[in-house]
């Protein structure tokens, strides 16, 4: 005799809902609710609703394997950073870029996935990864030199869209940028009409496109002649460039930093040596960051556009991976903000 204590209607209970069952509460066919789960235009607005409610009622939740089997899409989208993992969570512009990604992101059904890579062995194993089918489409941002990824995911039909203006041959796809060179000059020009006439500039990596952009734009309008010295983005690289200046030219009187980070590196190094700011030296920056509005004195800065840089470089993307056609490069505006550094 068999016995019946509950517990085998307590383990039914507790099995996960199938398409079957939503098709028993739908009142349709266990096709028609797949058509639906994977967004097939062959069921009408009415019949979709209905399944849409059983799937709500049911808490049925789609088996994402076995939809990526039907639809060639994982529903996840690569931010390809390629730097270390310390460059990426201690600059601002790139954990706002990571930031602003993962926000359009959340209202979609798609998955963001991190990716930090800098070596060249790294790289060949994230192009592997990707070219795998593991994503549906790839951002790539912080792009040196003349890197050739972003052409050949593209080569190998990945919808791609990248962060900046590639330096090199590029490939045919779309780029979101700032209007450095715009930027810089505005900087360049601010501190000419303050009576500055010896200005110099911390440059950023030559083989990035906003270092080569932001020197263009300082040379473009410097009233005099270039005083100019490298650095790296950082806080660190800025004052040794800062140091680096003031030996070569001591009697500088203005210092255009093609970012915050090194603008704010810029100053203790003047603070080190002896001169004020801006009395001595007026300094600017690049971005707007938050530390431009904790700096002593507070910094005069070039803002770009950051979080509208990640939301529509996402949207070209989403726009590529259903098939919305290639999209257009866009440039963002730049702003001059006006602090007490100038």
């Amino acid at each position: 005799m068999t016995r019946t204590d509950g517990r085998s209607k307590v383990a039914a209970a507790a099995e996960p809902p199938t398409l079957e069952t939503v098709a028993a509460v739908a009142g349709v066919s266990r096709a028609t609710v797949s058509r639906v789960i994977n967004s097939s235009p062959k069921v009408s607005p009415r019949v979709r609703e209905v399944v849409e409610a059983a799937i709500a009622r049911t808490g049925y939740v789609p088996n994402r394997a076995a939809r990526t089997l039907v639809t060639r899409r994982t529903d996840s989208v690569a931010l390809v950073v390629q730097e270390p993992e310390t460059r990426l969570f201690g600059d601002p512009y790139l954990s706002a870029i990571v930031r602003s990604v993962g926000a359009e992101l959340a209202d979609t059904d798609n998955q963001l996935v991190l990716m930090m890579v800098r070596t060249a062995a790294q790289q060949d194993r994230l192009e592997r990864y990707l070219r795998g089918g593991h994503v549906d489409g790839a951002l790539l941002v912080s792009l040196h030199g003349d890197d050739s990824l972003a052409g050949r995911l593209h080569d190998a039909g990945m919808p791609v869209v990248v962060g900046g203006r590639p330096l090199g041959p590029g490939a045919d796809f779309v780029y979101v940028d700032a209007d450095n060179v715009g930027g810089a000059r505005a900087a360049v020009e601010h501190l000419s009409a303050r009576g500055r006439r010896r200005i110099a500039t911390i440059a950023g990596p030559q083989d990035m496109c906003a270092g080569v952009d932001r020197l263009r734009g300082y040379l473009d309008a410097v009233p005099g002649p270039a005083l100019v010295a490298h650095a790296d983005f950082g806080r660190a690289g800025g004052a040794a460039a800062m140091r680096t200046l003031l030996a070569e030219a001591p009697d500088l009187d203005a210092v255009f930093a093609a970012s915050d980070l090194m603008a704010v590196g810029a100053m203790a190094a003047l603070a080190a040596a002896g001169r004020r700011v801006p009395e001595d030296v007026a300094v600017v920056g690049f971005d707007d960051a938050d530390v431009a509005g904790w700096a002593e004195p507070a910094l005069t800065t070039v803002r770009q556009q950051v979080a509208e840089q990640g939301r529509l470089m996402t949207r070209l993307l989403l726009e590529r991976i259903g098939g919305g056609g290639l999209g257009t490069s866009a440039v963002l505006g730049t702003t001059l903000v006006e602090r007490r550094s100038s």
